[in-house]
């Protein structure tokens, strides 16, 4: 058993031995104090937990109970490791934010990293992998890895934003611009799949996946290879402060309303109007951000 399954069924082991019911608050100190562990590791197998249903994560509150604990005493000592994708992208989100944070060397060793997100060497590679894929991490000459400093300021973000607003708009008025019904009708299910609930309980990483499928649909649509690849790039190193971003979600309701309102006027063919909706929008999102700047410096 590994040392990340042993503590889950430990956990697991607490709740049945207290009895605790559904939405029991499930503090990761407490816990590690009874285990005589340190946070660290707790807060992982509670996120294994979570990613089981058995336990779910609300912002700045901590881990609730999801099932009473008579549920778990059947099926508690089966708690199933994570899946590797799983393992990698719970270490990614981890290093993304140590980073912001400043708890992280800009420069690193792969050993480091291995040891500090308790990976195997194949589990770093993939990790590191993914980071340098998107843009914001390269390999230094001879030993370790260097993350680019560009992505650690909210500057960064809001650059990123301002480089998009010229963009995009542009690329709904390019001649000949036609999106397909399919794209069109696909786009649409994900922005009701939000407002059905999915902005409470989608990860920042689906969440972010889910704009960026947004935006670079409306693009492809243009036809033009530039634009597409600009948009591409300029999305692939802003994931790293668009995820501290999404610590706050109370803006995307009104995400979701602006963007169906976008697709039904490119339905109409009514580009120009929709290029200034794009527009208004990713103003909109500018102001939010910069409301938010203390919470992407923290």
């Amino acid at each position: 058993m590994s040392a990340q399954t042993n503590t889950v069924t430990k956990i697991l082991a607490l709740i049945r031995e207290d009895r605790l019911p559904a939405g029991a608050h499930l503090t990761a100190q407490k816990i590690a104090d009874r285990l005589r562990l340190s946070r660290s590791p707790v807060n992982d197998a509670l996120g294994v937990l979570e990613q089981r249903g058995v336990v779910s994560r609300k912002p700045n509150r901590g881990y609730f109970l999801e099932q009473d604990h008579a549920t778990l005493a059947d099926d508690g000592e089966d708690a199933a490791p994570p899946s590797v994708d799983d393992i990698v992208t719970h270490a990614y989100f981890r290093l993304a934010d140590e980073l912001l944070r400043g708890e992280l060397p800009m420069q690193c060793s792969e050993a480091l990293l291995r040891a500090r997100y308790a990976l195997t060497a194949a589990q770093t590679q993939a990790l590191l992998g993914r980071i340098a894929q998107e843009g914001w991490g390269q390999r230094r000459p001879g030993y370790g890895w260097e993350f680019s400093s560009m992505m650690t300021t909210p500057d960064s973000l809001l650059q990123s934003y301002r480089l998009r607003l010229a963009l995009e708009p542009a690329a709904l008025l390019e001649p000949g611009y036609r999106i397909d019904r399919q794209v069109l009708a696909r786009c649409r299910a994900a922005e009701r799949h939000l407002l059905d609930g999915g902005i409470a309980t989608d990860t920042a990483d689906q969440l972010h996946e889910r704009g960026v499928r947004f935006h670079e649909s409306l693009v492809e649509a243009s036809g033009n290879p530039f634009f597409i690849d600009a948009i591409k790039r300029v999305n692939r190193v802003r994931r790293l402060l668009s995820y501290r971003s999404m610590q706050d979600r109370s803006r995307y309701r009104q995400h979701c309303d602006q963007h169906l309102a976008i697709l039904d006027l490119l339905e109409r063919e009514r580009n120009a109007e929709a290029a200034e909706a794009l527009a208004s929008h990713l103003r909109s999102t500018l102001d939010n951000l910069a409301r938010i700047s203390g919470l992407l410096a923290s």
